[in-house]
């Protein structure tokens, strides 16, 4: 089981990364896409000692056969039935009380009408069998007295529903489901479960698979995924780089990714204005300052007649420092040098080979924190595709905040 970008969300966010020359955390991001159903995917792939059934091409998954043979009318009849409710005649007859199921609260009505042995049967065979007997079910029905709930269950009796044929020349209705299901198990069934060696479905529809076992299994899954999201940073990380973006390691390893590539400044120190050298000795001996801090540590003695010229001069290093990637500024608005790396010496040259030779997923599993960040849960927008407000702290381990704007 994989967890995967939504595409529609992955293509948006590229594209606010690309329009800003910020950098943003890939384990922030990656925890943003696994905040919402919305914004992933899951990828299904039974074990070799494991079976995944699928009702038709695109139909409804499940782990064991019996459950989707049994509700297949349920899942699929929308697929070959159109389905009509409409009201008959006021039920007749005194009826002093009405069955009611305990674990629904759906009202199945008095025990000696000729609707509740069926209702009862079809509600225990869609929705409890796997969980108990239905001697044991039947335990859980209770007789309700109330005239309110009475008149209740009598003006629910009155809606009659009707399924007719969608794939015949000429089209049959039926008018209950017991018999829209058994035409539809002698005409269509024949064929229709099969087994899927892999699926993926989105994120909001596997929140709501109808087979609990697979949807728990899911879930604890994405949960463990949510604390340490190895799997969906590489996703991001190949896509990231397909896109053209920039994937670099800075502060305890993290990866994160930009637009533009990041590099230490191998100009002459003598070749560069003062000032472009005063904002690079500041970012040395004050590393994560922001732009507002490093404007007070640069324009001091500040002359009213220069003051708004020296603040556009130091705007525009900056911008030529940060464009050209030998400063790097992160979505939460501190600024800093890239890495640099560190010759090897003759004793740790095989050493520094054998690293080079690792997989990327073990590169990207190294990037993961083996603790949560200080705020696991990560603000965001309501859609799919506009996120908002990612907490990074030290860029991706607690602490600060990291934002994509919306489009």
């Amino acid at each position: 089981m994989r967890f995967l970008p939504h595409p529609p969300a992955l293509e948006n966010v590229i594209g606010q990364i690309k329009a800003n020359a910020v950098a943003y955390s890939v384990f922030s991001l990656a925890r943003l896409f696994l905040e919402k159903p919305e914004r992933y995917d899951v990828h299904l792939m039974p074990k070799p000692n494991c079976s995944l059934h699928r009702l038709g091409e695109n139909g409804t998954l499940s782990t064991d056969l019996q459950f989707l043979e049994n509700n297949a009318f349920r899942f699929a009849q929308e697929d070959f039935y159109k389905v009509d409710v409409t009201q008959s005649d006021p039920i007749k007859g005194s009826f002093s009380s009405v069955a009611r199921c305990r674990l629904s609260g759906l009202l199945l009505g008095p025990t000696n009408h000729h609707g509740y042995q069926p209702k009862l049967r079809n509600l225990y065979e869609q929705r409890f069998s796997r969980r108990m007997s239905f001697p044991e079910y039947q335990r859980q029905i209770e007789m309700v007295s109330d005239p309110a709930v009475v008149e209740q269950w009598k003006e629910d009796a009155r809606n009659v529903t009707t399924f007719t044929t969608l794939r015949e020349e000429s089209p049959t209705t039926f008018g209950s489901a017991a018999e829209a299901e058994r035409h539809f198990r002698q005409n269509y069934m024949p064929g229709l479960v099969r087994n899927a060696e892999e699926s993926t479905i989105d994120g909001v529809t596997s929140r709501q698979m109808p087979d609990r076992i697979l949807r728990r299994l899911i879930e604890d899954a994405w949960s463990r995924e949510t604390r340490s999201p190895s799997q969906m940073m590489q996703e991001l990380a190949k896509s990231f780089r397909d896109a053209g973006l920039q994937i670099f390691r800075h502060r305890r390893g993290m990866l994160f990714v930009s637009p533009i590539r990041a590099r230490p400044f191998a100009h002459d120190q003598t070749s560069v204005s003062l000032q472009v050298r005063a904002i690079l000795e500041t970012l040395i001996a004050n590393p994560r300052t922001n732009r507002k801090e490093l404007a007070e540590k640069l324009l001091v003695n500040l002359v009213a007649d220069d003051a708004e010229s020296r603040k556009l001069a130091l705007a525009s290093d900056l911008h030529w420092l940060i464009s050209e990637g030998y400063v790097i500024e992160f979505n939460d608005g501190s600024l800093d040098l890239p890495r640099v790396k560190v010759k090897p010496t003759a004793e740790s040259r095989d050493e520094t080979v054998k690293q080079a030779n690792k997989s990327e997923s073990e590169d990207v599993g190294a990037a993961v924190p083996t603790a949560e960040p200080a705020n696991p849960v990560l603000a965001a927008a309501s859609t799919a595709t506009t996120f908002a407000e990612v907490p990074q702290g030290s860029a991706g381990s607690g602490g600060a905040s990291d934002s994509i704007a919306p489009l």
